[in-house]
């Protein structure tokens, strides 16, 4: 799992280390930096995917990225600590981005192995534009690349009638469900033919906040076997044919968190920006079991604005993101300091007096 974060000079954050647990719940108004968080981790996919400059084109060059811009701050450093579950961080990632012409060029990469109470450090990279280190399997960096390779940010919030979750998909791309869920039929397909028990699980799951909906009807397209379509039954209407054109935007997003969860190997850290967007309460309040259920497997980070969300959880799992001179800061509930509070009031109501802070700037 990812034990904590270093972030220097990116975006709204100038400095801040955040350290994380088996559940983290990013809670802020709008535009105080919850979602700058998240992309951190698409910046490093990005950068580890070799495409650091297209990336930084397509969010409107470096300026746009450094903290108060490129006349205030010239680079960002990302520092990621790895550790095993309730060990002390053992491995890290460090990387430092530089402007240069409105780009950002790799600076330096170096990773760092801890031994009794010394890091031992080793540099991989430097003065590049795109970064080789994946292909790096020497030293440290072994290590290293199979544990960036273990967290992925999902966006399911694409539900438009251009959404790839609407459209046919290859059959067999079903090694892993992609971020945006573009390949959710072939996916389901593939976990109804190998992983059942999970299937039916994913199923029943839907079927408890879709009163309407009956099951899947997952085959292979009738006039291209290669492809496959999110097909359903809907209950009381047999005869008729259902596709993800007939979902509502929240059930089709149900569908894809509820797969994510409850896939039989989840990734080791999951990383998801307001995943209750367009979810009823009662899905919501499912949706926030099923993290905590998985989070007894895997990391779940979560950047969410609803006090209904916030509710299911406990003090020590949420993240407060406020302003501070201009700067984003990240504070983690303590249970101690709000017990009195807690007597009366539920955590989400706590959020909403401004007890603990997270509100929309004045």
């Amino acid at each position: 799992m990812i034990k904590k974060i270093v972030i220097q000079g990116y975006k709204s954050i100038k400095d801040q280390t955040v350290n994380l647990l088996p559940v983290n719940i990013l809670i802020g108004g709008n535009g105080i930096g919850k979602s700058n968080f998240i992309s951190i981790f698409t910046l490093i996919r990005n950068l580890y995917e070799q495409n650091l400059q297209s990336y930084v084109l397509s969010k409107g060059g470096a300026d746009s990225l450094l903290f108060m811009g490129k006349k205030e701050t010239e680079s960002i450093t990302l520092d990621l600590y790895f550790s095993d579950w309730d060990k002390e961080a053992h491995n890290r990632f460090v990387v430092k981005l530089k402007e240069a012409q409105d780009a950002l060029f790799i600076e330096r990469i170096h990773t760092a192995f801890k031994s009794g109470e010394l890091w031992y450090r080793q540099l991989h990279e430097a003065n590049q534009k795109e970064s080789s280190f994946r292909d790096d399997h020497t030293g440290q960096a072994f290590y290293v690349n199979s544990l960036l390779r273990q967290f992925e940010v999902y966006h399911f919030h694409d539900t438009g009638d251009r959404s790839p979750m609407k459209g046919k998909c290859n059959i067999d791309d079903n090694v892993t469900l992609r971020n945006n869920g573009s390949n959710i039929a072939a996916f389901l397909y593939y976990l109804k033919k190998k992983h059942p028990k999970h299937f039916m699980r994913i199923e029943k799951t839907v079927a408890s906040v879709s009163p309407f909906f009956e099951g899947f009807n997952l085959m292979p397209s009738r006039l291209n076997e290669n492809f496959i379509q999110l097909e359903w039954k809907q209950k009381g209407a047999s005869d008729c044919y259902f596709n993800a054109y007939q979902l509502s935007d929240g059930t089709l997003r149900f569908i894809c968190l509820a797969t994510l969860l409850l896939q039989p190997d989840l990734p080791e850290t999951i990383i998801i920006d307001e995943p209750e967007l367009g979810l009823h309460p009662v899905a919501i309040n499912k949706l926030s079991a099923l993290i905590k259920k998985a989070s007894e497997k895997a990391q779940i980070i979560v950047s969410t604005q609803s006090v209904n969300f916030v509710d299911n959880f406990e003090p020590e799992d949420i993240i407060v993101v406020d302003r501070e001179d201009n700067a984003t800061v990240f504070s983690r509930l303590d249970s101690k300091n709000l017990a009195g509070w807690l007597e009366d009031y539920s955590l989400g109501e706590i959020w909403e007096k401004n007890i603990i802070g997270g509100q929309p700037l004045i």
